[in-house]
């Protein structure tokens, strides 16, 4: 018998129950299964160092050449502090070995939360481990090519004879690196909303009718990632957000149920009718108790 009051995503299957009791951890068996995920996720992005270490001029080239481009003709970035030299190669490598070992930490992610998923919803390890790699790709793309070039150029027409632009290549690259990695998550709203949708947790009439809110939360977020207070680059960071929210309402109208109309009514009328019982119920055991009192008397 179900209890009172109890939440159900929906009725489980037959398979589900199969392994319902395989699927229960403690609080220190999910502690340690998240140290056993993070640590084969920082080995993969170590592996991922070493391997772009070997190609990091051509990185590190294809990188400069994207921020020099954006500055004033004849424009040089400078360092004045011995060890930002250092620090612009290692957080060059270290965004490389991520990117290269996104596929793998994605999987570990996954692996993470698998063990709360019912048996036919661990099946989509693929796709999940597939988007959410394309989805950091476009991300770091997006940021590589119209966003962070975008923002350098704004910043660049301030530039005049008496109000030079001397980039240094600490501050510049915190800009790329804050951008990218801000991107990144942003393009993985696709992806979540997805297999949201594919769960039956979001709708597509939910996500649309909370579009408000979503605007004004781009815009808090956009606030809080960048590295400047100026109100373009805020605007720059929040439309990207406001966009994929959109293309996450279309994709949760396409993946989730369709009868989601007829179940939503379904399932306020039969909300109505356990309410309407339990006040019936209730009004009966009230006046059952008032007639006992009275025969007491």
């Amino acid at each position: 018998m179900t209890p009172p009051f109890s939440l159900r995503r929906r009725p489980e299957r037959d398979s589900d129950r199969d392994d319902s009791n395989e699927g229960t951890m403690g609080f220190l068996e999910h502690l340690e299964e998240l140290r056993k995920r993070l640590i084969r996720s920082c080995i993969a992005v170590g592996i991922g160092m070493a391997v772009s270490g070997i190609f990091i001029d051509r990185i590190a080239n294809f990188v400069l050449t994207q921020i020099l481009r954006t500055l004033p003709p004849d424009s040089a970035l400078i360092y004045t502090n011995p060890s930002d030299g250092f620090a612009f190669w290692f957080n060059i490598t270290l965004i490389a070995g991520l990117l290269l070992s996104a596929p793998f930490v994605m999987y570990q992610v996954w692996g993470f939360i698998a063990p709360g998923l019912y048996t036919h919803e661990k099946k989509f390890v693929v796709p999940f481990v597939l988007l959410t790699t394309i989805g950091t790709i476009l991300g770091a793309l997006f940021s590589n090519y119209v966003l962070f070039p975008g923002m350098m150029k704004f910043f660049a027409a301030m530039s005049g004879p008496r109000l030079r632009m001397l980039p240094s290549i600490n501050d510049t690259f915190d800009h790329y690196i804050h951008m990218m990695l801000a991107m990144i998550l942003v393009f993985q709203m696709p992806s979540l909303v997805f297999f949201l949708a594919k769960f039956r947790l979001v709708t597509a009439r939910f996500l649309w009718r909370h579009f408000k809110y979503a605007v004004l939360v781009s815009f808090i977020v956009a606030a809080v990632l960048t590295t400047s207070p100026d109100p373009w680059n805020q605007t720059a960071f929040a439309l990207p957000m406001i966009a994929l929210y959109l293309i996450s309402i279309v994709i949760a109208w396409i993946v989730g149920p369709k009868g989601e109309k007829e179940s939503e009514s379904n399932a306020t009328r039969k909300i109505g009718l356990v309410i309407a019982a339990a006040a019936f119920e209730q009004a009966r055991r009230r006046r059952a108790s008032l007639s006992g009192a009275a025969r007491v008397e």
